[in-house]
């Protein structure tokens, strides 16, 4: 075997070697990661988890996930643009999301600046930094993964641009990844879409 190449699974078929750390990344590799995900208040949320994560495992902000979603009023844009002071105060007291105060503050400043752009600007602006299908390799193993791509650091540039905050190439990236702008499901992954 090759280290960090697709590896079977309990059911016998082969996964990224990451979505079998822990039983709660299986559904969320097979199902979510790395399809296309679309929609203001869809990516907003994507948005929010990844700058949450910066400094954390995934599998910390997937597994609070739900309390998030009850935390930030299930991440709609004009709901979150409209918390106050005291809705900051219950956040930092939340113990179902990770209490930070910059990415809770980042998290509500981002809100309040998205609900000025028009319907669907958001996820235009995301999907515009997407490579052309099939512009990429499909990774053979963990390794070939990149971190960072010229796209990522664009596509945080434009979002910075715009007065957005806690996105940085590397969050960036990992946003395009868990959203199908880009497809690092391992060559060998039953998980890889058919481009």
């Amino acid at each position: 075997m090759i280290a960090g190449a697709a590896v079977p699974g309990p059911d016998g078929r082969l996964r990224c070697p990451w979505a079998l750390s822990t039983a709660d990344y299986v559904s969320y590799h097979d199902d979510e990661w790395g399809r296309p995900v679309h929609g203001d208040d869809a990516l907003y949320e994507r948005l929010s988890l990844e700058a949450f994560q910066s400094g954390l495992s995934w599998i910390t902000i997937l597994r609070r996930r739900p309390g998030f979603r009850a935390a930030f009023a299930d991440f709609r844009i004009e709901k979150v643009a409209a918390f106050t002071d005291e809705d900051r105060d219950r956040l930092l007291a939340d113990p179902g999301i990770i209490r930070n105060r910059s990415k809770i503050d980042a998290t509500m400043a981002n809100a309040k600046i998205l609900a000025e752009w028009g319907p669907g600007e958001l996820d235009a602006l995301i999907w515009s930094h997407a490579p052309e299908p099939g512009a990429c390799p499909a990774p053979k193993t963990i390794a070939d993964v990149q971190a960072v791509t010229p796209e990522s650091t664009a596509l945080s540039k434009a979002l910075k641009k715009r007065g957005l905050r806690f996105i940085g190439p590397t969050t960036a990236y990992a946003l395009m990844q868990a959203c199908g702008l880009v497809d690092d499901h391992l060559e060998t992954c039953v998980a890889r879409r058919i481009l």
